[in-house]
């Protein structure tokens, strides 16, 4: 019987001819933690006294509260570091980027089996490798060991053909798909993509369609690869890992869903992921933030395509428009070609790379009663600091549109 993608990588890590259902024990490839969460996981370490064996697959990220804005962040982002450095392993300090976006720029390669203390890890699987979120304790014992057990996921196959309209975009696709999954309807599946959309998706398209596979519930998303994948570790100096990993012709699939491209720019209203409608269901909706960047869309293309909106216009009265590059050399690409320059010339303001308003740190907190437009990830009461504001979840595209009109717009009014 042929295998899936999980159930090929998994079966490799493990030494076991393993199929959906079957409990593994597996030696993990990349190891990521962030601020948030590694604190606990390093007391976990500390408590189990044992001699870490992981130490050079294990990287810390600083991204959560970048740079810290409070004493007791800021004594935890010591913590990390010195624990980094104890115990010999990578350390990205603040201003480099989001985890996730800087584990497919520098670590993550096809074929491997990747955790993280952080449920958005499942974006690694758009490079062909099993990644998932797990609890700072169950990292905590990855770390020490090296390796931990997994439940082989069943997989739902997902195909979509049909070229994407003139402004709809992945996060567009993504949210489609959500809406009619539910955000239960995967729970623990591995979601595998394909179909002639995919197969024409850019790298960062397929980030973000991975990124946000767990607000239906699944352990992860996973895209072959290809020539796109190729090109993307080439651009790294990491051509030498590619390898080709795919689906079995005759893989067995728990279910077999169907999409066509064929859509409009869709929004998730609040206050859940698979409350989504098209745009024109709550354009006129007026804006009091806009928020472009995160792991979903801090990518540079997303950037493009904002500041091609925004070029020669101007952010609504009383709207704030803020924008965060997802790393470092996203920043400085976009910086560049000149990306940031229109966008604060069009009285948008540029944050440091790094998580700031989505996890409602700093740098972007909601006032009660205010309306944001993001390019994140989740949109449930209080994410972005304030459990009395309301966050609708749309494309960079409607976004850069409704940060100029002050209401939610449709972007292809302005492509």
């Amino acid at each position: 019987m042929g295998k899936t993608i999980a159930e090929k990588i998994l079966s490799e890590k493990s030494g076991k001819d393993a199929y959906a259902g079957d409990l593994v024990v597996a030696r993990i490839d990349q190891i990521a933690l962030q601020d948030g969460t590694a604190p606990l996981a390093i007391r976990r370490i500390r408590e189990l006294n044992k001699p870490v064996e992981a130490s050079d697959r294990t990287h810390f990220f600083i991204d959560h509260a970048a740079p810290s804005p409070r004493k007791e962040l800021s004594n935890d982002h010591k913590l990390i570091r010195e624990f980094a450095k104890e115990i010999g392993a990578d350390f990205n300090p603040p201003g480099e980027g989001i985890i996730h976006q800087l584990m497919v720029e520098r670590y993550v390669n096809p074929g491997d089996l990747a955790v993280g203390a952080d449920s958005h890890t499942c974006m690694y699987g758009a490079l062909g490798a099993f990644a998932t979120g797990m609890g700072s304790t169950d990292i905590a014992i990855a770390v020490v060991l090296g390796k931990n057990w997994f439940r082989v996921p069943e997989t739902f196959r997902i195909e979509i053909n049909g070229k994407l309209p003139k402004g709809v975009f992945a996060k567009d696709l993504i949210l489609h798909i959500i809406g009619k999954l539910g955000v239960d309807g995967a729970t623990y599946k591995a979601l595998e993509f394909h179909g002639d959309t995919v197969d024409s998706m850019d790298m960062d398209s397929r980030f973000t369609m991975a990124n946000m596979v767990v607000e239906c519930g699944a352990k992860v998303g996973l895209f072959k690869t290809d020539e796109v994948t190729k090109r993307f570790l080439a651009e790294r100096g990491r051509e030498d890992k590619f390898r080709e990993i795919k689906p079995d012709e005759d893989a067995e699939y728990e279910r077999e869903l169907y999409f066509d491209a064929d859509i409009e720019p869709m929004v998730a209203k609040p206050h859940n992921v698979d409350n989504v409608v098209s745009v024109s269901e709550v354009e006129g909706t007026k804006v009091d933030q806009v928020y472009i960047g995160t792991c979903t869309n801090g990518r540079l293309s997303d950037i493009e395509i904002v500041a091609k909106i925004l070029k020669g216009r101007k952010v609504a009265k009383d709207v704030r428009l803020i924008v965060a590059p997802a790393s470092r050399e996203i920043y400085l690409k976009a910086m560049e070609l000149g990306y940031l320059k229109v966008i604060v010339e069009a009285g948008g303001v540029i944050i440091p790379p790094g998580c700031g308003p989505c996890v409602g740190i700093h740098m972007g907190v909601l006032a009660d009663g205010e309306v944001c437009v993001s390019t994140q990830n989740r949109n449930f009461k209080g994410r972005m600091g304030n459990p009395n504001a309301f966050i609708y979840l749309a494309s960079p595209a409607t976004a850069a549109a409704s940060a100029i009109k002050g209401e939610i717009a449709d972007p292809r009014e302005f492509l």
